[in-house]
């Protein structure tokens, strides 16, 4: 297995390919634009398709449309262009059809800044178009994952014929790491049954959201929430670190789970039981593992790189068993390990944060 140095966003691209996608239609936003870049370089080369569309509407809609021939595709975006694809994402998942999607998080609201946030969290697991509809959604922490878990999502999207996206921030996709690059998979799925592409043995079938009647939409959104909770139930993916005996739980995900992470052994030192749950799925939410923790654990602390949204899942996950704090910084600040060490300190001696 090759091993290079790269950034994440570079990743990305290697993990769609490995991944057996050939097709990517984007348009260029900081801090994303490596990934059109890399797929403009790499795409045609290997026999694939690249096409910088005229706009992130334009885009998404050319990925709905290769994605219903049953072809692995994918697109790219940064916050304002992630709300552009919105209205698309929510044609693709009523149609059933797979597809990645990346956000590589910039600051906001508004055009805001370039530097890294997590505030499209709300929009990404909460189904930012319109309808009931859901994005599994992955959180890397860092460029091997940015690989990884981009591969991972190819499959669960065919798996359940639904946009899967990867939500990174700022940081994740310009940070240069070593990265494993991967083996190229065979794609394990066939879509002939479903899939439309004007050819004979696919000229049955049909892509459309469209159910003029209530009854028909009634049991679509049904037939789809069940699919969300088998998701759900098979799919929710976090790790856990020095959680058995915690008193204060972290819950941190992409580049701010790293810096959590280099704070609990500190914490350690001083004599502060104190663990992390890092969500990689953020939808599916680990729920339930917290739940359980729960159990045992006198308090939480949710940290993000926004004013609050990932802390309201965490809390209805708790259920009220113990207190649950917040720390986030926004606008593109990141927060120290020193000011994260402080939260546990000032938590576990009582304070309020």
């Amino acid at each position: 297995m090759a091993r290079q140095f790269m950034k994440g966003n570079d990743a990305i691209i290697l993990g769609a390919l490995a991944a057996g996608c050939r097709s990517y239609y984007g348009y260029p936003i900081t801090p994303a634009s490596e990934i059109a870049h890399a797929a403009a370089l790499h795409f045609p080369a290997l026999g694939g398709v690249f096409i910088q569309a005229e706009s992130e509407i334009a885009a998404i809609n050319m990925v709905y449309g290769t994605a219903g021939m049953g072809i692995r595709t994918m697109t790219a975006s940064s916050s304002p262009g992630f709300s552009l694809k919105q209205e698309g994402l929510s044609y693709i998942a009523g149609a059933e059809l797979p597809c990645v999607v990346v956000n590589i998080v910039r600051g906001g609201p508004g055009l805001g800044n370039i530097a890294p946030e997590q505030a499209d969290y709300f929009q990404i697991t909460k189904g930012g178009g319109h309808g009931n509809y859901r994005l599994v959604a992955l959180a890397p922490n860092g460029a091997q994952e940015m690989c990884d878990l981009t591969m991972l999502a190819f499959d669960l999207a065919d798996k359940y014929r639904t946009p899967a996206c990867i939500m990174a921030d700022g940081i994740t996709g310009q940070m240069m790491e070593v990265v494993d690059i991967p083996e190229p998979k065979t794609v394990p799925y066939d879509h002939t049954s479903w899939c439309a592409r004007g050819d004979s043995e696919t000229r049955m079938n049909l892509i459309s959201s469209i159910f003029l009647e209530p009854e028909d939409l009634e049991q679509h959104n049904l037939k789809l929430d069940k699919k969300y909770q088998q998701i759900t139930a098979a799919e929710t993916r976090y790790e856990e670190y020095r959680t058995d005996d915690a008193d204060l739980i972290v819950v941190a995900y992409g580049v701010v789970s790293r810096i959590v992470y280099s704070t609990i052994d500190q914490a350690r030192e001083e004599g502060l039981k104190v663990g992390l749950l890092r969500p990689i799925t953020v939808w599916p939410f680990p729920s339930e593992p917290i739940r359980k923790l729960a159990d045992s654990a006198k308090s939480f602390l949710a940290v993000e790189l926004s004013t609050g949204q990932m802390i309201e899942d965490v809390k209805l996950a708790v259920e009220g068993r113990c207190p649950v704090h917040f720390y986030g910084r926004s606008g593109g600040m990141v927060p120290g390990g020193r000011e994260i060490l402080e939260q546990y300190r000032a938590i576990l001696a009582g304070g309020t944060h």
